[in-house]
């Protein structure tokens, strides 16, 4: 398993990349940012339900953010003519960029939880390594949409199946390839330094799929334009 690297913290600055969209011409760049702070958000790919939903809040909230001059930004790990095809029939106007490898998610140390394997003697340290036994364990209903807390794999099934979501090859072996990365939130200013970052699930593989609310985005950006 190879070294991550941490979470970018406030003060540091953003890597450089170049992503394409899946709903702009193109692709866009942090040199494209440049001047401008930015709200970027790192997702797994189109079979994580929870994500789909966050991306929909971001739409939501995005107008009040371009008021404030800063734009929204939505990193799919789904390759991007799979994504295109997917909000092209759910538009939204979040910049929604694709990075099927997450390279840029391992840039801005989004974490992965690698799962060690039964009767590993290597010492768990969440959210980058868990026992195969705690992530068993945990049970989430972030959305309160299921009847009871369930295991996160079997709440992305029951999700999909209430979304009439429809998994497609590159779904799965997206999924396969990368079943356990994380998602992660940054708030960037004009000049590309990160001035607020939020991880999901920091303590626990419980704490999966809850991500920040509209309301604490909104309150965080104001935080960075005054």
């Amino acid at each position: 398993m190879e070294a991550q690297r941490l979470p970018l913290q406030p003060g540091e600055p953003v890597p450089a990349f170049s992503l394409p969209s899946a709903n702009r011409e193109g692709a866009v760049s942090l040199s494209d940012l440049r001047g401008k702070p930015f709200l970027i958000g790192f997702f797994r790919g189109l079979h994580c339900p929870f994500c789909r939903r966050q991306v929909v809040q971001l739409g939501a909230i995005q107008p009040i953010l371009r008021a404030a001059g800063i734009e929204t930004l939505a990193v799919i790990n789904t390759p991007v003519d799979r994504a295109k095809l997917y909000f092209r029939h759910r538009p939204t106007q979040v910049t929604l960029l694709s990075d099927p490898d997450c390279n840029t998610h391992r840039a801005f140390g989004v974490p992965r939880a690698d799962i060690l394997p039964e009767g590993s003697t290597e010492q768990p340290k969440w959210p980058y390594k868990a026992g195969m036994s705690e992530f068993l364990a945990s049970r989430i209903n972030p959305t309160g949409e299921l009847d009871a807390p369930v295991f996160p794999m079997d709440a992305n099934g029951t999700m999909n199946a209430k979304d009439g979501f429809q998994m497609e090859k590159a779904d799965d072996e997206i999924l396969a390839a990368h079943p356990t990365q994380l998602v992660g939130h940054f708030l960037v200013d004009a000049d590309g330094i990160v001035r607020w970052a939020q991880m999901e699930a920091p303590e626990s593989p419980n704490g999966l799929c809850t991500f920040p609310t509209g309301d604490q985005l909104i309150a965080a950006a104001k935080n960075l334009v005054h």
